[in-house]
This record gives structure tokens, C-alpha cells and sequence, in this order.
């Protein structure tokens, strides 16, 4: 980690190093370079010092998804070029964890790239802000402890490309169909017409499997549909999967 003056946007010094009180974010580091882990926990993962507690580290898209299925941080430390398909895989595979209202995962990437397709990848993909690795140990961890918030955090120079991205993108019309769901239903289909089974659902969603197919059931009668084969064809359509 270098010291180039590129902060993530606007920092607030008292929610970096000293001073963070009974403040604390656990943290998952995912990167393939091991020496880059560590150099990031040491920056960083003093807990005492700045309130970040390194809980779990991956290489790569599997390592990942175990790790934070397993430890559920409040925040990940996301590379986006990771063997096994990348960040934006890691993300769709921990949707559900990302979209838990009561214990939301929340994704940071942090990367070397700055290209545009790279940042606007991840955003659409569920990551809460993109910041490069020039990026400073103290603004890092400020920006962690805004996302663990849920604020979003881009280093200055990259917030311009997701700007761009969605102003030029025309606002999403409004589908009645799908609002009769509720957000767990949601998350249900989502699941299903990427060809999760029930228990797989269950386990992702921390709930039990019959829990799980009334939720199936309740989306099979409000959308008017026979089976799991209709659901999915109905949410690619949507480009929901």
C-alpha cells in the first residue's frame, strides 16, 4: 500500500486510527496475492488502534464465498480480479448475504485497476464503492467504517464513471408483477432461477427449507406460475438472474 495522496472521498478523521472508541468492523480481506493480505492486515487490522478486526482471508472466488458465508462480516475487502471468475462472481454468489436487511454483508472493492468496466462492474453488482490500492491505511479504514454504514465510498477519480454509467441508463420501468413480492420472496427467485436447490437456498439464506418452499409457493401463485421451470424463464426475461 503506497502513501499516494488519493483519499476515498471525503474522510472523517475521527473514524480512522485513534479515536475509534468502542467502534468496530469485521473484516474479510479477498485477494489472490498473499503478500498484499498481509501487508493489509498490518495496516490495518490492529484493532485496538483502528477498531478493524481481520476476521477471515480468501484467494479466490470459492475461498471466498466459504470464508464469508461462514464469518458474515460487515465488510469485504473485495479484489476484483480473483481466480474462479472474479469480484463480480463473489457478489453474485453472497447476493442473498449482501441483501439481508437485519445483517447486511457489505462489499468494498479495492483494486488496482482503475478502468472504467472494472468500477462499473462491481457497482452494478452489489459492491457499496471502489478504491484503488494507492489509497492510504488511514483513508481505507475510514472508508470501511462508511460502508460498514452504508454510505457509498469511490476514490475522486472513479466516481465519475459510475456517474456516467447510470445517468446514461434510462430508469426501469415499473413491474407491477414483481412488487406483489416481498423482498424475501425475491431473494427466493433470484436463488431458484439461478439453480439453487431448496437446502442450498436454505443454508444461503440462513432459513430452513420448508420455510423455503412456502416462500417458492407464494411466489408460484402471485406470478400465476405452474413451476420452478416458468419462474425461471419469467425472471431471466426480467433479467433478474
Amino acid at each position: 500500500m503506497s502513501d499516494a495522496n488519493e483519499p476515498a472521498g471525503p474522510v472523517e478523521p475521527e473514524r480512522a486510527g485513534e479515536g475509534t472508541g468502542e467502534r468496530r468492523v469485521r473484516v474479510v480481506l479477498v485477494d489472490d496475492h498473499r503478500m498484499f493480505r498481509t501487508g493489509v492486515r498490518a495496516e490495518i487490522g490492529q484493532t485496538e488502534r483502528t477498531g478493524v478486526e481481520v476476521v477471515g482471508e480468501a484467494a479466490d472466488v470459492d475461498q471466498a464465498v466459504s470464508v464469508i458465508t461462514e464469518t458474515r462480516p460487515e465488510v469485504v475487502l473485495l479484489d476484483v480480479h480473483l481466480p474462479g471468475g472474479g469480484g463480480v462472481e463473489v457478489l453474485r454468489r453472497c447476493a442473498a448475504l449482501t441483501a439481508d436487511a437485519e445483517r447486511p454483508v457489505r462489499f468494498l472493492a479495492l483494486s488496482v485497476s482503475d478502468a472504467a468496466e472494472d468500477v462499473i462492474g462491481v457497482i452494478r453488482g452489489g459492491a457499496r464503492g471502489y478504491v484503488t490500492k494507492t489509497i492510504t491505511g488511514t483513508d481505507l479504514v475510514a472508508s470501511i467504517f462508511r460502508v460498514q454504514e452504508g454510505d457509498a465510498v469511490f476514490s475522486p477519480r472513479l466516481a465519475g464513471f459510475v456517474l456516467d454509467a447510470f445517468a446514461s441508463t434510462d430508469a426501469p420501468p415499473v413491474d407491477e408483477d414483481l412488487d406483489r413480492l416481498t423482498q424475501r420472496e425475491r431473494e427466493v427467485l433470484r436463488l431458484i432461477a439461478r439453480g439453487y436447490a431448496y437446502k442450498e437456498i436454505a443454508k444461503q439464506l440462513f432459513i430452513s427449507v420448508k420455510t423455503v418452499e412456502s416462500h417458492v409457493s407464494a411466489v408460484l401463485r402471485k406470478l400465476q406460475l405452474s413451476n420452478r421451470h416458468e419462474l425461471t424463464r419469467w425472471a431471466t426475461a426480467r433479467r433478474l438472474v
